[in-house]
């Protein structure tokens, strides 16, 4: 099943980030570069700065232009994700191109990469919270009430293995079909953002 499949790479480049734990670390993807694994790690290894980054800017004492620059990169990291959501969407749709879609075959509300991004983050949620569930300077208290976080994290993991698998299924069968809508995001643009077409007159 895909998710099974997934989830452990996602656990790999979340592991191996932390093992020097910077945000401007080179991203070392042990795997085959052209291969789904490749990608999965690639987007979790994007996702996982980006959490990173976004602790660093909630620093009350960050310097305002340090501040600056790290929101710009939140939003070409923000860019980089939809892209590759886009790119393994881009590898269902290829792998189901022969599937024959039935007649009453319905839509789904995301697509399969968009489910597979909230595993993602999934992902990290579980894994920052079970430091806190084992944090050695914390209190018994916050070590108790993150556990029971992380638990409910546990369970949302084992529902989405098998709603996103149960999708997928439905995709191969031909009961669900894939429509894929490339994400217009209007702030990055030259030519949609306000601020920086009248900025370019």
């Amino acid at each position: 099943m895909f998710s099974q499949f997934a989830f452990p790479i996602f656990e790999q480049s979340i592991k191996e980030y932390h093992i020097i734990d910077d945000v401007y670390q080179p991203t070392l993807n042990p795997h085959t570069k052209g291969t789904i694994e490749y990608l999965l790690y690639a987007k979790n290894w994007v996702d996982t700065v980006q959490w990173h980054y976004e602790d660093i800017i909630r620093d009350p004492n960050i310097d305002p232009v340090a501040a600056l620059d790290l929101k710009r990169k939140i939003d070409a990291s923000n860019q980089v994700r939809t892209d590759m959501v886009e790119y393994i969407d881009s590898y269902f749709l290829q792998k189901h191109a022969a599937v024959q879609v039935k007649p009453n075959a319905k839509i789904n509300t995301e697509s399969p990469a968009w489910a597979i991004d909230r595993l993602s983050i999934l992902a990290l949620k579980i894994y920052h919270m079970n430091e806190e569930a084992t944090r050695v300077d914390a209190t018994p208290e916050h070590r108790a009430k993150c556990q029971e976080k992380l638990n409910v994290l546990l369970d949302q993991k084992s529902d989405m293995f098998i709603s996103i698998n149960d999708l997928l299924t439905d995709i191969e069968n031909g009961d669900k079909f894939m429509k894929v809508y490339k994400q217009m995001k209007m702030y990055n643009d030259d030519d949609l953002n306000p601020v920086l077409y009248q900025n370019k007159k």
